[in-house]
């Protein structure tokens, strides 16, 4: 796709998001979206191919708008990866409750097999601040369980919010769920001169899922498949 229909399909998202914002899913309809952009119903096809397929873009579109405000917020964080953990679920509310529509059609919509790439990304950050807790000795439970609970917890607290009157939302509740949640997960840091078994073990189960997936092949892991499946299974069962 040339430039020109790149900054022509961008275009058309911005107006659609707009509509979004102010009028809910039930706002963008194809017409709608087409005279408020100034093309014809035709173009706007032959852009999306129906409704369905604009709706699509547009959470790709919110989850790029979220997934920016994330990594800037973080980046400003201190170098603490329990402390990301809370700035994260705070960041991810946040965005929910600002953008209420756009987190609808993100998150309240998801049918499985159907995720934009840019809600992986998304998923990928998770994975990452929580596999900086397991590398730190940080985590109670296995990087992939905590992202599972982290995510749907989330996820909740986010629909919750969204569901009750302004005027009537408690974002203490929000913060009393994180507090829990990741209190459930986390751990103190390790006594330098202590022998934590079960966060040493999971810091390099963490380290070892590191080096296979972001690293090049077998980079620092001189073992074969099947060792080094047998050693995360050793781990897993020494982290409890």
């Amino acid at each position: 796709m040339n430039e020109g229909r790149l900054a022509a399909r961008r275009q058309v998202l911005q107006v659609a998001a707009k509509l979004l914002e102010e009028g809910g899913s039930e706002a963008v309809s194809t017409r709608a979206v087409a005279a408020a952009a100034g093309i014809t119903a035709p173009a706007l096809y032959r852009m999306f191919d129906d409704k369905d397929g604009l709706l699509s873009e547009l959470a790709a579109y919110g989850f790029d708008m979220y997934l920016a405000e994330k990594r800037e917020a973080l980046a400003l964080t201190p170098d603490d990866p329990v402390a990301d953990l809370y700035r994260g679920w705070d960041l991810h509310v946040d965005f929910g409750v600002q953008h209420p529509a756009f987190y609808m059609l993100m998150y309240g919509t998801v049918q499985p097999g159907r995720r934009p790439p840019a809600a992986d990304e998304a998923h990928a950050l998770l994975v990452t601040l929580l596999g900086r807790a397991a590398d730190a000795g940080r985590l109670r439970v296995p990087v992939e369980q905590a992202t599972r609970v982290i995510h749907a917890a989330t996820t909740g607290a986010t629909l919750a919010q969204i569901g009750e009157e302004s005027s009537e939302r408690d974002l203490a509740t929000s913060a009393r769920l994180r507090d829990t949640i990741i209190a459930s997960i986390t751990t103190d840091p390790p006594a330098s001169s202590g022998s934590d078994l079960a966060s040493r073990a999971l810091a390099l189960d963490a380290a070892l899922q590191t080096a296979l997936t972001t690293g090049p092949p077998a980079a620092g892991v001189p073992l074969r498949d099947t060792e080094t499946a047998l050693l995360r299974e050793w781990l897993q069962q020494l982290a409890g």
